[in-house]
């Protein structure tokens, strides 16, 4: 399987090349040549598959060129060790738990199967000395952190904006050290993300380090979430539900998970349609009502994880559509919703049925609450536990919210950081030093 560039000026790479690139020369990101489709048959009896079954055969569909049998199968196994339960709220609405991970977070799939997919590749090829840059908002700094922590050869560099993540979030990847370190920068998710991307254009960096980047950017983070999709239909399908009308409502920031969905139908999943749930960083709302794309600067919301003001994965949606808004808005419908709203949600929610919502999920409830036909069942996507946002969350419902064993271990470490400006020549100038 060949892979070509969003932007259309890059010759056509393998899978290796883009995953261990991350970003293509020409700016764009990286897409599969071709979306193959699962036979229908596979839809037959997925009722009674397991999540790595599951998984093995979306990924052998997608990978199975590059990648032999067996060690695809092992990928698959060692990233998906823990369940991704769909959890029934109330009347037709369900949570897809994405939070029963390592770091108790959904990208704890994706960070886990390119952690060990880059080892693969670095393994066969003899590369040493990969270095990982990731930008994150919260939670896939966390992720990639411990996805990769003691991978040989693999130095991963987690960018941050100060004081603008959870402390619990920050504790699960400035508290580790070995192959991890920190970066501690004064500004926002965007200004992180664009350090990231100057620095795979920057071509004296590029030719004295070897960099790639682990955000949903590298087609190795985001195809992996395709995984969880086809799993909670086979939930459904378990359960003896109508499978004709299902709408799934995905939380979004960088929009690499509903993309992974959107493909996820490509490739024949019986999805009905999706929203986008938006906190105030609205920008593909705007979109939909609009046809204009107008990125901005992002603000600062409870639901941090989603405070993304110029999406990456807004491109590989207009790609995967032909650049068409009318074919989008057939098949995505958006909504937006402030703190006050988000809040709302997370305490009547808590209130009336006893189920804790985050405030990312809590986004997603409202959309399904607000948007929800009575033929159709809703899926939304839980993506991280309520306890790494347990200053919010307590204050919110008026409860006391339970640290699992997996996050207090993280807050037992001593925070490791290095601080710099959200200023390219000074991120460069630290790369170098290295």
């Amino acid at each position: 399987m060949q892979y070509y560039s969003t932007s259309g000026n890059a010759p056509k790479t393998t899978l290796k090349d883009a995953v261990v690139k991350g970003l293509a020369p020409d700016k764009g990101l990286y897409m599969p040549e071709r979306i193959p489709a699962i036979p229908k048959a596979f839809f037959n009896n997925i009722g009674e598959m397991s999540l790595q079954d599951i998984a093995y055969v979306v990924a052998n569909t997608l990978f199975g060129d590059d990648i032999e049998s067996e060690t695809l199968k092992q990928i698959v196994n060692e990233t998906l060790n823990f369940d991704i339960p769909l959890v029934h709220v109330a009347d037709n609405r369900y949570s897809l738990e994405l939070f029963h991970g390592p770091t108790l977070a959904f990208k704890d799939v994706g960070a886990r199967f390119m952690a060990r997919l880059l080892s693969y590749f670095n393994k066969k090829s003899g590369t040493k000395d990969v270095n990982v840059l990731v930008a994150t908002s919260g939670d896939t700094g966390s992720a990639v952190a411990n996805g990769f922590l003691g991978v040989p050869g693999v130095k991963v560099f987690v960018l941050y904006p100060k004081g603008k993540v959870s402390k619990i979030q920050e504790a699960q990847f400035t508290t580790l050290g070995k192959n991890i370190t920190a970066l501690e920068i004064s500004g926002t998710f965007d200004d992180c993300q664009a350090l990231v991307k100057n620095a795979f254009m920057d071509s004296e960096l590029n030719e004295k380090m070897q960099l790639t980047s682990a955000n949903s950017i590298n087609v190795a983070r985001f195809l992996p979430q395709m995984f969880y999709y086809f799993y909670a239909y086979a939930q459904l399908a378990k359960m003896g539900k109508p499978l004709d009308n299902i709408v799934v409502s995905v939380p979004s920031g960088n929009f690499g998970n509903i993309t992974a969905g959107l493909i996820g139908k490509r490739m024949g999943l019986p999805i009905k349609r999706f929203i986008a749930a938006n906190n105030r960083n609205d920008i593909f709302y705007q979109y939909l009502l609009s046809g204009t794309y107008n990125p901005r600067p992002s603000i600062a919301t409870i639901a941090n994880a989603m405070d993304v003001g110029a999406p990456s994965n807004f491109a590989r949606i207009l790609d995967l559509y032909g650049n068409s808004h009318d074919a989008i808005s057939a098949e995505i419908s958006g909504c937006t919703y402030t703190d006050e709203q988000i809040a709302e949600t997370l305490k009547e929610t808590y209130r009336a049925t006893g189920y804790l919502l985050d405030p990312h999920g809590a986004v997603g409830y409202r959309s399904l609450v607000e948007g929800l036909r009575n033929d159709e069942i809703g899926i939304f996507l839980e993506t991280a536990h309520p306890a790494k946002f347990k200053d919010t969350v307590e204050k919110i419902v008026e409860d006391e919210v339970v640290i699992p064993s997996k996050l207090a271990a993280f807050m037992k470490g001593t925070k490791s950081t290095i601080k710099l400006p959200s200023t390219f020549p000074s991120f460069k100038k630290y790369l170098l030093s290295l």
